[in-house]
């Protein structure tokens, strides 16, 4: 019915418009002579006149008609609740070991490794980020610690990616990527198939070749991100740190998703389309019938308004009338 009557009544007033601009221009055919000159004929703005009449009301009959037809939108500053199985995941593994506390990341190669990973997950928020979508975070360094899970709120997330000194919480050691995607794994586990997007952050580590965990359902694409330079390193520790981007690379292989150095760009939009999990088309920014219905509206509105104006002072080329003559200079003075 929303999509039947508008349409209905736009194609009559597409029937009308056209007989009575049929009627009238035949009427001005009659007396063109007298209206556009001996030639009789009008401008290309005049030829169109009818066209555009008969366009706009049209627009304007069915956009209002689908205004009238459709509910009412109430847009809120509080997001709706929504239902476990209608969610929608992003599940973020993120180094906080010391090493990404070095400054050698960024176009420049003065950031921190930290700021590099704020300022590439900010991006990925940005286009990712709607009611529908639960973020939670695990820390890794010397094991792994859930810190926020299914959260929509964003300014917990920023406070956690704003240089937070989590590695505080674990004992001195070797960073342990593994046992992060573990505790990500037994995270997803609850979760719908394929509504999750693991996405891990890190400037490299030894990974063994066996005992990577497996990734549940739910996990329906892997997004692994690099940060800090990948040839100059930084000593720490007494040895030298810096991505180690064929491991990291290695791990996305063995988790059958996809590696992107973002020490110098941010991650594509490409990428995440192709994680399959992430929609990143914001239905909030997409045309609907609601926002054609307003520009139909608006527009057919417009060139019924601006119209009249318009012919009068473009549609033709004759103007009849006395001209008024041109008086010397001298002539006004004396």
């Amino acid at each position: 019915m929303v999509t039947l009557v508008p349409i209905l009544l736009a194609t009559a007033s597409l029937v009308l418009m056209a007989a009575a601009e049929l009627i009238h221009h035949r009427r001005v055919r009659a007396v063109a002579p007298l209206v556009f000159g001996p030639s009789g004929k009008p401008t290309i703005l005049g030829r169109l006149g009818a066209s555009l009449r008969v366009a706009s009301v049209t627009a304007l009959v069915w956009g209002l008609a689908t205004l009238l037809l459709l509910p009412p939108a109430a847009h809120r500053s509080i997001p709706v609740e929504t239902e476990p199985a209608d969610r929608e995941h992003l599940l973020i593994v993120l180094d906080v070991s010391p090493s990404m506390r070095l400054q050698d990341a960024g176009p420049d190669g003065k950031e921190s490794r930290t700021a590099r990973a704020r300022a590439v997950l900010d991006s990925v928020f940005a286009r990712v980020a709607r009611d529908r979508l639960f973020m939670s975070v695990i820390a890794v360094y010397n094991g792994a610690k859930p810190v926020v899970e299914e959260t929509r709120d964003m300014e917990v997330i920023h406070n956690l990616l704003n240089d937070l000194p989590m590695h505080y919480a674990f004992p001195s050691g070797k960073t342990k990527l593994l046992d992060g995607i573990a505790a990500a794994a037994e995270t997803a586990k609850k979760w719908p198939r394929g509504s999750a997007t693991l996405v891990l952050v890190s400037d490299g580590d030894s990974v063994p070749p066996t005992g990577m965990p497996k990734l549940p359902p739910a996990v329906g694409g892997v997004l692994v991100i690099g940060v800090g330079d990948p040839l100059k390193g930084t000593f720490i520790d007494g040895r030298n740190s810096r991505q180690d981007a064929a491991t990291l690379r290695q791990i996305a292989n063995r988790l059958g998703g996809q590696y992107h150095d973002a020490n110098q760009k941010l991650v594509p939009t490409a990428t995440l389309s192709r994680l399959g999990s992430l929609d990143t088309a914001d239905p909030d920014h997409q045309l609907g019938r609601r926002e054609w219905a307003l520009l139909a509206t608006s527009s057919g509105a417009l060139v019924l308004g601006l119209l009249p104006v318009s012919l009068l002072l473009f549609g033709t080329r004759f103007h009849p009338g006395p001209t008024r003559p041109r008086i010397p200079f001298l002539a006004v003075r004396a």
